[in-house]
């Protein structure tokens, strides 16, 4: 595509090339752009299935959206902002950006190879890329496609006493994953009212709405065909010889049953030689356990509204944990980051880097192989941008800015309820 160049006198002058990543800028400026084409491209069930909360899937996803948009950063002027930085240090490695992607489970759903797209975009971005137990590309062949920035999540196997969980923290380190990110805030199985209108199961089966949804989606579809029905390889050597995409699904679902205890944490910060990360926590005294037994990361996390719809939203609850923590553990965090000035807003309430899951992969089903690009580069740009615009010159920088804050909450033991904890209004 070609497009009119201003020239020097206000007039138009010769035509230049736009390039495709050029164009896809100017197409979806916003993420809000990208879920609006994911919703239009993909199947409705697979949508459903990313865009939707636990419950009937709207209060707790909107909660936390409503919580980021109320944080307000004072800007400062006056300043020379040419020399900005948005490289961060995590667990002795350089990233080029305070975002990274978050582990995202059976996404080859929402779009086929959507785990080695997104993995690929954040090794060429330089930001980390935290691939999930239940991805449908397994960890071998992602951690080839991002070795500089994998990291491995894991949702523990408590049966025969965490066997198959200590084997999944063996192979991690055996394909070089710098940090094991142990997911908590999954202790039961909750329901998705929207997975269970839509019949959503796996493995999948055809019924009359699904094959209409199917129907309406052809390019995602066809990709689909192609690609064939999405299954979990890191679980194939465990589901027995020769297991199929039914046998595994099983497997799945019959191991995955329960939490992580803080016995648990402490037998794989034992097992575990790299940086260790406790995703799912909201409270500051849960996070100073974790600290205790040795935890390099608290990841601040209500799972993206799909496990609890009465928890608080994941940005109020940064303040007090990092307080808690002081510097002795990194502060992460996820909950509806969709811009840079998200990204901005975490860091200036306290989280050492922010983490995005339905953001790229909005981008990803909108736009196909396109689409982790795509996002990682409107992230890179705009973080730049907005802390230039704030006055905040780098990511250390970011805590000293004047931020308003309504939402934030203190943690305060109740009158009648010793060793208990409540959460009130900052």
């Amino acid at each position: 595509m070609w497009c009119k160049q201003r020239d020097g006198r206000g007039g138009m002058s010769s035509t230049v090339a736009e390039t495709p990543a050029a164009r896809l800028r100017r197409r979806f400026p916003s993420f809000d752009d990208l879920q609006r084409r994911a919703r239009r491209r993909v199947a409705r069930f697979a949508y459903d299935f990313v865009a939707g909360g636990v419950g009937d899937g709207a209060p707790n996803v909107a909660h936390n959206r409503a919580a980021m948009d109320a944080v307000r950063i004072v800007p400062r002027y006056a300043l020379d902002v040419s020399a900005v930085s948005v490289r961060t240090e995590l667990f002795g490695r350089v990233y080029n950006a305070p975002v990274g992607v978050a582990p995202m489970g059976n996404i080859g759903m929402v779009w086929p190879g959507a785990d080695a797209i997104l993995a690929a975009a954040a090794q060429r971005a330089g930001i980390p890329y935290v691939s999930s137990t239940v991805a449908n590309v397994g960890m071998k062949e992602l951690a080839r496609i991002a070795p500089d920035v994998f990291w491995f999540q894991l949702y523990g196997l408590p049966g025969e006493n965490h066997a198959l969980s200590f084997d999944l923290i063996r192979r991690a380190e055996a394909v070089g994953a710098h940090a094991l990110v142990v997911t908590l805030d999954v202790p039961a199985r909750q329901k998705r009212v929207h997975d269970v209108r839509n019949g959503l199961v796996m493995p999948f089966r055809y019924r009359p709405r699904t094959v209409f949804d199917i129907a309406r989606a052809p390019l995602w579809a066809m990709a689909s065909l192609r690609a064939g029905l999405p299954s979990f390889p890191n679980m194939r050597a465990y589901a027995g010889e020769g297991a199929g995409l039914a046998e595994m699904a099983g497997f799945v679902q019959r191991n995955m049953v329960t939490g992580v205890t803080w016995e648990d944490i402490a037998r794989f910060r034992e097992a575990w030689p790299r940086a260790l990360v406790v995703k799912g926590l909201q409270h500051p005294e849960d996070a100073e356990r974790a600290v205790r037994l040795g935890v390099d990361g608290i990841w601040v996390s209500n799972h993206g509204g799909r496990q609890f719809d009465a928890a608080p939203a994941s940005i109020d609850t940064v303040p007090a944990i990092a307080a808690q923590v002081a510097g002795r553990a990194k502060v992460l965090f996820d909950g509806s980051i969709r811009s840079g000035l998200d990204v901005l807003r975490a860091v200036a309430v306290g989280a050492d880097m922010g983490f995005a899951g339905r953001a790229f992969l909005y981008a990803v089903a909108a736009l196909g192989e396109a689409g982790g690009d795509h996002a990682a580069a409107a992230f890179a740009e705009e973080v730049r941008g907005t802390f230039a615009q704030a006055g905040v010159l780098s990511v250390a920088d970011a805590p000293r800015a004047t931020v308003l804050h309504p939402g934030a909450v203190r943690f305060e033991p109740p009158r009648n309820a010793p060793g208990q904890a409540a959460i009130n209004p900052g």
